[in-house]
């Protein structure tokens, strides 16, 4: 009688080491309350916007000259298809602002896409190669962060027009910098150690090395401040169309939302208040997310 041989899966290794990997994730990530609660209200968020078109009770911007400044459905004189009320010129505000998140994460989104590529490749460079091109890309660097960073957000709108576009490459501008220093500093704690002087040994290119053997294991304080920045980009995008420089109306952004209600604040607060509150609850629970990121990803905390 034969014994059956048993062949071993070579790719069950590799999945159940993930496996355990996400498990010990969620673990670290989940012992964080506040970041448990960031990541529902973010998904709630996401799951809005994409259901925009059909959660919202009316148009972003059909006007209903009946019912200028109405108020919210549950104080007197309110109506009860407007929950919200309404603005200065009749646009349910319930309806803007669920049309308004999808905005403000195709914002944070374009932001954070492009400051954190350009930022990758700038840090991969000046952490690799050294010498003189390290000191002239972080002087470049340095040099954009003396400025504050709204200040210099304004300026580049002011520059380039305004509009969704054009706030999107300056805020992208401004936060790259983050990434850069991030990254080289990761990097020039990588480069000596052994693994990577194997890889060069082996006769790795300078490209394999930057991008298949550094870049990995640089990636966990990109992630987090990564998510940061998500937060970082809506808050500027909300002060820039607060003055104007950002979409332009009718777009139902909330930053824009408040700029057109300035002049109501007193009376009609419903009007700048839940705006206010859309950009409010939105940043903190991207804050608290990233929180919860830096507890999971962070291995000095782990051995806390």
């Amino acid at each position: 009688m034969s014994t059956p041989v048993i062949v071993a899966d070579p790719n069950a290794a590799p999945k159940i080491s993930k496996l355990i990997q996400l498990r010990e994730f969620w673990y670290y990530f989940s012992v964080n309350r506040g970041a448990v609660i960031g990541l529902v209200v973010f998904i709630l968020l996401v799951l809005t916007a994409i259901f925009a078109q059909w959660l919202a009770p009316h148009s972003p911007i059909q006007q209903y000259r009946d019912a200028l400044l109405s108020p919210p459905s549950w104080l007197p004189g309110g109506r009860p298809e407007f929950l919200l009320g309404t603005d200065a010129v009749g646009r349910d505000i319930l309806s803007r602002l669920i049309h308004g998140s999808q905005y403000s994460l195709l914002i944070g989104a374009v932001v954070v896409t492009i400051s954190l590529t350009v930022g990758i490749i700038v840090g991969l460079i000046a952490g690799y190669a050294g010498g003189w091109v390290d000191t002239v890309l972080m002087r470049l660097m340095d040099l954009i962060l003396a400025f504050p960073s709204l200040l210099l957000a304004l300026v580049l709108v002011a520059i380039l027009g305004p509009g969704l576009l054009n706030m999107m490459i300056a805020i992208s501008l401004v936060l790259q910098p983050h990434f850069v220093r991030l990254t080289r500093s990761a990097v020039l704690g990588e480069i000596g150690k052994d693994y990577v002087t194997s890889a060069r040994v082996a006769g790795a290119s300078h490209l394999r090395l930057m991008f298949k053997t550094i870049l990995p294991n640089c990636l966990a304080p990109l992630i987090v401040q990564a998510t940061l920045s998500f937060s970082s980009a809506i808050l500027d995008a909300a002060a820039l169309g607060f003055l104007g420089l950002g979409a332009q109306p009718p777009t139902p952004e909330w930053g824009t939302m408040l700029a057109e209600a300035r002049q109501f604040i007193l009376r009609a607060w419903w009007v700048v208040t839940f705006p206010g509150l859309a950009i409010l609850v939105t940043v903190l629970a991207i804050n608290l997310v990233g929180d919860g990121l830096r507890d999971a990803l962070d291995p000095k905390l782990k051995r806390s």
